[in-house]
């Protein structure tokens, strides 16, 4: 299987920032307090990531994938234990493009994916503290399981 180049594997992370800024907007609304305000900032974070891979992609020629009107997201989030659970699952996902994208980048690219690889695993640790699971970190983040 051919690696895919940096600006592809750019892109598809592109792609996973959509789907997650996507799924914060039905994260927040099932929080209140400290917890919505973490999840407006991490939706915060992800518009950043986004916008930054948006003008990165165009002013070196790649493709800027498009964003959807919608995302699947995995079930359905009806109350905080639902939306917490999301939470994690976002982070993890996202993590694990970025992780992708570090054996097709080299130099300020692979510096930008080990920089959202890290900030997304702490932040999924973070949202597995608050959700109460055990264990609250995993060994291998973004590593599909």
């Amino acid at each position: 299987m051919r690696q895919p180049t940096a600006g592809e594997a750019l892109a598809a992370v592109l792609s996973a920032e959509y789907a997650a800024i996507y799924a914060y907007g039905r994260i927040g609304v099932r929080l209140t307090g400290a917890a919505r305000e973490s999840a407006h900032q991490a939706e915060a974070a992800h518009r950043r990531r986004r916008d930054a891979l948006v003008v990165q992609l165009s002013t070196t020629g790649g493709t800027v994938p498009p964003g959807r009107a919608g995302y699947a997201l995995p079930f359905p989030v009806t109350d905080r234990a639902s939306a917490l659970r999301l939470a994690v699952e976002v982070e993890e996902r996202t993590a694990a493009h970025w992780r992708a994208a570090l054996a097709s980048t080299t130099g300020p690219d692979r510096d930008q994916a080990l920089a959202a690889l890290v900030e997304y695993a702490v932040r999924a640790t973070r949202w597995r503290k608050t959700a109460g699971v055990t264990p609250p970190t995993v060994a291998f983040p973004g590593r599909p399981t």
